[in-house]
């Protein structure tokens, strides 16, 4: 199956992929609402000969598609369909028309690819001799977290979503990188995301008699000194970690000292222990207010696990990168300290994320999670291209190795 027919089914799927990605672009939808936005999917599937589609496994909101020969591996290829609470700058004919709601982390992208891939697969099952399953999972809720401390990837992973899985691949869109580059990373390539709350407390008082009271503002000070050194002293300098502020919330007029300060922050890291050391470190920070007179609250909440790529994934994704665009320009690094709930399922199995270039050239700053965030669209088919054609070497590989 030589890589130029993947291409040019991609090249020829251009405009829809364009009309799929501006129509979730137009109509997006928050985390654990995406109602439409799967009903659109999920019609989309059904109108692809071959594909069986189940809805609401693990979330209601949830879109799976089945293409299958009946035996052989089993690969997952998945997209997040989920939006951000964001206004939309960008005036662009396909701009969000719904106030507030904004794709701004380029999952309209992620699934119009998907949707793409699902097509040139379909096709390819026609045409040739394939054995073996691909699980086209459109996630939702890959932004945000419910009651339940819990986003999209973990309710689909129990319940059964990726059961039988050998390996899931997954990509992303990389505003700082052109059409035809991507970024690709062996091991950690995102981080643990964790979510720590906490309060100094005092006796509070009047602001004229500072010492007839404890002040938590005053403690405050040498906590925050102690939270920003546990990195920088604590942390071994090729070990990746972030403990960072967002949030510091006291008082209620001049001249009362408050009763107690709140702090919220992100504290973000790659291995499990910096991510266990970062959270007794940042204990032993807030602790020293009870030499102060003073007291704490500390709560630490764990959120997705490191984005873990495995390297064996990686070099299948490679190979279709050059099989196909032999010129494509591949930078291979971590992505950074961000996360991405994609991490449960690499915990679950081999799996792996690549970041796929799509800025755009007008000089508009358009970063993750901003209101101008928009993408160069001569990437999809390449996407598309990259995610069917690895499918297709994972299916034909594995077969052939256990065939031997």
């Amino acid at each position: 199956m030589p890589g130029h027919h993947i291409v040019d089914q991609a090249n020829t799927l251009a405009d829809k992929l364009i009309e799929w990605r501006r129509t979730f672009h137009q109509y997006p939808e928050l985390s654990f609402q995406e109602f439409k936005t799967s009903q659109y999917i999920a019609q989309a599937l059904q109108e692809i000969d071959g594909v069986k589609v189940e809805i609401g496994i693990g979330l209601e909101t949830s879109v799976i598609g089945t293409l299958t020969s009946g035996e052989g591996p089993t690969i997952a290829v998945r997209a997040d369909i989920d939006a951000l609470p964001i206004e939309e700058e960008n005036e662009i004919d396909y701009r969000s028309q719904n106030p507030g709601i904004m794709h701004a982390c380029g999952h309209d992208a992620h699934a119009a690819i998907l949707l793409g891939a699902a097509v040139i697969l379909a096709e390819q099952f026609k045409k040739n001799d394939i054995k073996g399953t691909v699980k086209f999972i459109f996630q939702p809720a890959e932004e945000c977290i419910d009651e339940a401390g819990m986003s999209g990837s973990p309710y689909l992973v129990q319940a059964g979503a990726y059961d039988g899985v050998e390996a899931a691949i997954a990509l992303h869109m990389c505003p700082w990188l052109p059409a035809g580059e991507v970024q690709i990373s062996d091991g950690y390539s995102m981080a643990n995301v964790d979510v720590f709350q906490a309060k100094i407390m005092g006796t509070g008082g009047h602001g004229a008699y500072p010492e007839l009271g404890t002040d938590p503002t005053w403690m405050l000070g040498p906590v925050l000194q102690a939270l920003h050194g546990i990195v920088s002293r604590k942390v071994p300098a090729l070990e990746g970690a972030v403990i960072s502020i967002g949030q510091i919330h006291a008082g209620t007029a001049s001249n009362i000292i408050p009763t107690e300060v709140e702090i919220e922050g992100t504290i973000r890291s790659y291995s499990t222990e910096i991510r266990e050391l970062l959270s007794t470190e940042l204990n032993k920070a807030f602790s020293i207010v009870e030499n102060l007179d003073g007291e704490y609250l500390l709560e630490i909440h764990r959120g997705e696990p490191a984005l873990v790529n495995d390297p064996a994934v990686n070099d299948r994704i490679l190979k279709a990168m050059y099989e196909l665009y032999p010129k494509l320009r591949i930078t291979k690094k971590p992505f950074g300290m961000g996360g991405e709930d994609f991490g449960y399922v690499t915990q679950k199995l081999p799996g792996s994320m690549f970041f796929l270039g799509s800025s755009l050239t007008d000089g508009v700053h358009r970063d993750l999670h901003t209101p101008t965030f928009d993408i160069d669209e001569s990437c999809l088919p390449i996407g598309a291209a990259i995610l069917a054609q690895t499918a297709l070497n994972f299916l034909t590989e594995e077969k052939s190795a256990s065939d031997n």
